[in-house]
């Protein structure tokens, strides 16, 4: 008989404080990431165009994961949502280099979907994840 665990938030004191959500959800060893804009510590859009700001998102989504116990071999599907599709493709080598050396050569599923807007409106992407953290290595933080 498989067992229940109750979902924990997960978030991490190197992002900004979340008001109204969580940056993180663990249920059981599944994580499923929050959306992450380029948001830095300050709460501002990191600037310099797309590389940066997948740099940036990117790496709030390993802090997210790594709070848990996670490695980015643990992913198992990332959604990025996009306002410039083509600035995106244009880039693609640059973001693709910036993931390696965040992420090594890992790449779960993926999805990219554009849109006209983002939460914040000088991003230009936001990352969407879930990653499965074997028991060894996960970490589940306290309830709140």
């Amino acid at each position: 008989m498989a067992s229940y665990s109750a979902p924990v938030p997960v978030n991490p004191a190197s992002l900004p404080e979340p008001r109204g959500y969580s940056h993180g959800t663990l249920c059981g060893n599944t994580l499923h990431l929050g959306g992450q804009t380029a948001l830095d510590r300050n709460m501002r859009i990191v600037p310099g165009g797309i590389v940066e700001q997948f740099r940036q998102a990117f790496g709030n989504v390993l802090a997210t994961l790594a709070e848990a116990g996670g490695r980015p071999q643990d992913l198992v599907s990332i959604t990025l949502y996009l306002t410039d599709i083509p600035d995106y493709q244009a880039h693609g080598t640059q973001i693709g280099e910036v993931w390696r050396e965040l992420a090594g050569p890992v790449y779960p599923a993926m999805a990219g979907i554009g849109t006209t807007a983002l939460w914040q409106p000088e991003a230009m992407i936001e990352i969407l994840g879930v990653a499965v953290i074997p028991d060894e290595r996960l970490i589940r933080p306290a309830s709140s």
